[in-house]
Parts: structure tokens; sequence; C-alpha cells
């Protein structure tokens, strides 16, 4: 057990699959030697060779292309992408082949790539470095959607997708990388995809979030039970795709009130599907509406990042309102 922060959970995990499995490879913009721009894969290159962590082009297209390519010669590739705001050019590759590989081949041919990228505000990075686009990918069936909120989830959750057979989006949010640290078990281990934190247990009100989010959903909690003793529960989904419904719908029969929170715009945002499987779910077990706090219809300002960003006196609010309904 060691206390890490993100990145070096993430990088201790690499090193240890990477030794475990001599089928993976990991490869990106400044991947190989640098490290990455975060340095998450660190040391890799000098460890285990060039063949297996190299650098690439900067073309995401041309990067999800290979990682589909050498998937189907059985090797795990583990792509990564700078920033999730630069993931759109291979959004044809991951939603029309690597979503669709094992359906359109009967399921002979390999889908197995993860896909590693930062995401998300909070280090001024302007509307190129800040955007939160899971939304465009969970509209495609076939990809797991994987969001870290700490160390422990980072470790726990690669570990699983590299174990996985399924395309894996594993977004990791930028803001926390250096920021938060957490004990993490120096062995291996794994936290099963489609199952969500209960991360705070609570009578008056369900609050659901994730990544970086989700600390944000757990400050606002405790300074609402410090300040009102009102009692939130709080969910951390861990994975948008496979879900976990089952512990959403349990959490909002128990309370009857809850809240979506999350860094993306709020049009067409994952907090409305989960609105409406709620109240597809929960109608007559629900005191109020089902209210999302989100980032706002705009582009991601870089001077006014605090305020776009949905802190936690913003999510405060919302709690406030949904109990007062």
């Amino acid at each position: 057990m060691a206390e890490l922060n993100i990145i070096q959970a993430l990088n201790e995990t690499l090193h240890q699959e990477f030794e475990r499995e001599k089928k993976l490879l990991t490869f990106g913009e400044d991947a190989g030697y640098f490290g990455g721009v975060f340095r998450v894969t660190e040391g890799l290159q000098k460890a285990f060779g060039e063949e297996r962590c190299f650098n690439t082009p900067l073309s995401e297209q041309g990067i999800i292309g290979f990682a589909i390519g050498v998937a189907q010669k059985g090797l795990i590739p583990i792509a990564e992408i700078q920033f999730a705001d630069y993931i759109f050019p291979a959004y044809d590759q991951i939603v029309n082949e690597l979503a669709k590989m094992r359906y359109r081949t009967a399921n002979q041919y390999s889908s197995h790539v993860i896909i590693r990228t930062p995401y998300g505000g909070g280090i001024h990075g302007g509307h190129y470095h800040s955007q939160s686009p899971e939304a465009q990918f969970l509209h495609t069936p076939g990809l797991n959607v994987v969001f870290v909120s700490g160390p422990y989830d980072a470790k726990g959750l690669l570990t699983t997708a590299i174990e996985s057979n399924d395309p894996v989006l594993f977004f990791e949010p930028k803001r926390l990388y250096r920021a938060l640290k957490q004990e993490v078990p120096s062995e291996r281990y794994t936290i099963p995809f489609g199952k969500a934190e209960l991360a705070r247990v609570g009578k008056d009100i369900t609050l659901i979030g994730w990544g970086a989010e989700h600390h944000e959903n757990m400050k606002a909690a405790n300074e609402l039970y410090n300040e009102k003793n009102i009692e939130v529960e709080v969910l951390n989904l861990r994975t948008l795709n496979p879900l976990d419904i089952d512990s959403i719908v349990a959490s909002v029969i128990k309370t009857g009130r809850v809240v979506v929170s999350h860094e993306a715009p709020l049009t067409a945002g994952f907090g409305a599907e989960l609105s409406a499987l709620i109240h597809e779910n929960c109608f007559i077990y629900l005191k109020a509406p089902c209210k999302r706090c989100c980032g706002w219809d705009t582009p991601f300002p870089h001077t006014l990042e605090k305020e776009y960003l949905p802190g936690s006196d913003r999510i405060k609010q919302a709690l406030i309102e949904t109990l007062e309904f």
C-alpha cells in the first residue's frame, strides 16, 4: 500500500501489466521516451523497449486506426490521445470501425482497444483542452466508457480495461492528475465495470456524478450536512457504459429526490439520459423532478472557467431547490 496520485497509479499499473501481459503495447504523441505530455507512460519505453512503447505522428485518426489493426493480430493496444478535445479526428475510426468490429465480423475479429485520454477543465486550458465529450460516444453501442475519479479507481479500472475483451474509452481527469492522493494497494486488483461506488450514504436526496465532478459532489454533500443537517447520498458512477442502473434506482427510490452533475454542457449531456431513465424507473417514488447541474451551453471559456464548471456552491443550490420543490 502506498499513497499515490493518479499519474503514479496509472504508471504503476502500466508497468505491472506490461510485465504480466506480453501482448500489451502503448503509443501516442510523445508517449515513448518522453512519457506523454502528463508523464503517464514515463519509463515504459526504457523498461520494455521501443516495440512496446513508442511515439506516433500527430494524427489521432492514424493512432486509433493503427490500434484497431494491431488488435486484429491478437495484441492489446493502449492508445493515448493527448487531450480528449482532439479525439474527434478519430471519431469515424472509433464509432464506425472499433465499436462495430465484433458485430460486423460475427465475433471473428478483436476489438480489444483501450483509448486513454485526459478530459475536462480545471487547468485553464481554454476550449481546446477542457472539454468533456462523453455524450458523443455514449450514443454508440459497443463502447465501454470509463471515468476515473481518483488514484484507487485509476489502477483498478485500468486493470479491468486490460482484462476486458471490449473497446474501452478511458477518461482521466487532468485537473486531478497530481492534485489528489489516495492509498493504493501495491498488488494487482480490479474494479468491475457497471458497478457504481456508493461514496456517501444519505436519506434525503441522491446526488450522481462521475470523474472529477464526483469530488465537487462530495464537497457539496458534506457542506450541506454541516450547515443544514441534510443527508445527501452520493453515487460515483465510475462507468457510464455499462451503467449501474440498479444502484441508481435503489438510491432514488430510497430518497425520492435526485440531482445529476457533470462538466459537459447541459443540453443532450448524459445527465439528460440519466434523468429519462430515472423518470422511467422511479416515477411513482419521486417527490420532485430530477434536476441537472452541468456546464453551460457555451464553448468552454478560458477566463470564466470557475463560472462554467459546476462547483460545490452551484451543486448545493441545485440540491436545495430540489429539496424545496
